[in-house]
């Protein structure tokens, strides 16, 4: 099994995925992220300095939201209606990311495939999988969820930035160092020893993080429903992507575990015969 099989099967992985992805995100949250941007444009919280909206009716009925977003005191912006916003430009992001994440994983799994105690590569795969949509996708969530339009200054953006993906890193960091513990005490300790502690010493050192690193709260006077809806639809997902990413990807390397040692047996065989 070579890393470039693996990194084939996460490429089609990723590419499932950011396609189921896609509809969940169209579907679930595009309705809330749409009541949002009438709340933003109502007046029901004041939208970040630097970016405007504007409603335009046409022809046929259609009512498309364009965003508008300036750069500096030039005068000059970039339209992108709220129709391909929420289609084609939400079917690219979503492909990408996709193709992009289960390369990256994929490439992860190839380097730890036989290394992990006595799984195999398509269980050690879901493995790697779960570690990280947890330590990359869950814990970060829980910390900074995702907010809607309307919700956030633009003066913080930067800063909001920054503890974010500041939490990301400590988070894969923390979730290697336990996923390395509990390989070295499952042989003293056993294996289920070995993960109750890995788990336990994860657990214990972002709790700790997640009071260290500074709370944002920028809601201001949104409302709680809508804001709660979004960041579960978000939370959707997010679930999606990582669930169907890691499905695939685990089947895929384990049929290609299952045919190249059905091969080597084959071989085996007819060099004893």
């Amino acid at each position: 099994m070579t890393v470039r099989a693996f990194l084939i099967r996460g490429l089609v992985a990723g590419l499932v995925a950011g396609i189921a992805t896609f509809f969940v995100a169209y579907w679930v949250g595009e309705p809330h992220v749409e009541a949002a941007i009438v709340l933003e444009e109502s007046g029901t919280d004041e939208a970040p300095a630097e970016t405007s909206h504007d409603h335009r009716d046409e022809a046929a009925g259609g009512h498309p939201h364009t965003h508008r977003y300036s750069h500096g005191d030039e005068g000059e912006g970039t339209e992108v209606s709220r129709d391909t916003q929420r289609t084609w430009g939400l079917l690219t992001g979503s492909l990408a990311v996709g193709v992009a994440l289960g390369g990256i994983v994929a490439l992860i799994a190839a380097g730890t495939a036989g290394r992990i105690g006595r799984l195999q590569p398509g269980q050690s795969t879901a493995l790697v999988t779960l570690l990280g949509f947890v330590a990359y996708a869950l814990v970060p969530f829980l910390k900074y969820p995702a907010s809607p339009p309307a919700v956030g200054s633009g003066d913080t953006i930067g800063d909001r930035t920054a503890l974010y993906f500041g939490f990301v890193v400590v988070s894969v960091l923390a979730a290697v160092a336990a996923t390395y513990a509990a390989l070295r005490l499952r042989e003293r300790i056993g294996t289920y020893g070995g993960v109750v502690a890995g788990a336990g010493g994860y657990l214990a050192v972002m709790v700790v993080v997640g009071h260290l690193f500074a709370t944002v709260n920028e809601v201001g006077g949104f409302p709680g429903d809508t804001l709660w809806f979004f960041r579960r639809a978000s939370l959707f997902t997010l679930t999606t992507m990582w669930g169907v990413m890691g499905v695939v990807l685990t089947g895929l390397v384990g049929r290609l575990y299952a045919a190249e040692t059905a091969q080597a047996q084959r071989r085996a065989l007819a060099a004893s015969l």
